[in-house]
């Protein structure tokens, strides 16, 4: 039973048709990339996923529950359970690193946010950080600090939108080895947004390759490697 699916989706900005009759399914615990160019419609998908767009046409279902029927919101994003990573972070500037972490618990008027933080700083190798702000920690401690503050609430779902975009390559290996290591270690499922066809390879339990608003194929990471479709044979040579 997949964890995300969703039901001949069209959407569009405008006049500018970017989705066009998608259907797919996430399975749980697994980590899939969303694999494609500028423009494939990768990224749009993810903002439907977390109630951030609402769909022209189709369905999305969540853990077996319509979430949203053609252009209706059923349950609201802050219902769903899920967390999501911005391509830009969107760290508050005039926080510290404990305090953005810690800024979803308070929300929620949680109990034990002390603890619970400090065991995602030492879970990160952020506890000495605690009383940075994000412009005095370093662009891989960035991401870390939004990746915590995502996984410090606990959601079964977690999106992730070309996060490593702005890091050099040895950081990136840095990186996606935690992130490989986060579906195991939270028992989350990871749908991880990427142009890279390395980083689906370096991580991917499952790639659904995107082009020009439509699926192109999914399959396992070794599949895709080896697929005689055309146009995954022209982007993989990029």
């Amino acid at each position: 039973m997949p964890i995300i699916e969703l039901k001949n989706i069209t959407h569009a900005y405008g006049a500018k048709k970017v989705l066009e009759d998608v259907s797919l399914n996430i399975d749980p615990g697994k980590l899939t990339c969303l694999l494609g160019g500028s423009g494939s419609g990768k990224t749009t998908i993810l903002r439907l996923i977390a109630g951030l767009e609402i769909p022209e046409k189709g369905k999305i279902y969540i853990e077996n529950k319509p979430v949203t029927d053609d252009s209706k919101i059923l349950i609201p994003s802050h219902e769903r359970n899920l967390g999501f990573i911005f391509q830009d972070l969107a760290l508050w500037p005039h926080f510290t690193v404990f305090e953005n972490i810690a800024f979803g618990l308070k929300e929620r008027r949680s109990q034990h946010i002390e603890q619970r933080v400090s065991e995602i700083l030492s879970f990160f190798d952020l506890k000495d950080f605690d009383e940075k702000y994000p412009h005095q920690i370093s662009g891989g401690q960035q991401q870390l600090v939004a990746i915590s503050r995502a996984l410090v609430l606990e959601p079964k779902i977690l999106l992730m939108d070309e996060p490593l975009s702005g890091l050099d390559v040895k950081l990136k290996r840095k990186i996606l080895e935690h992130i490989k290591d986060l579906k195991k270690s939270f028992d989350v499922t990871l749908v991880y947004v990427t142009h890279d066809h390395r980083e689906a390879f370096a991580i991917a339990d499952q790639i659904i390759v995107l082009n020009e608003g439509k699926v192109v194929e999914a399959a396992s990471a070794k599949e895709i490697k080896q697929s005689e479709n055309e146009y995954i044979k022209y982007f993989l040579e990029y």
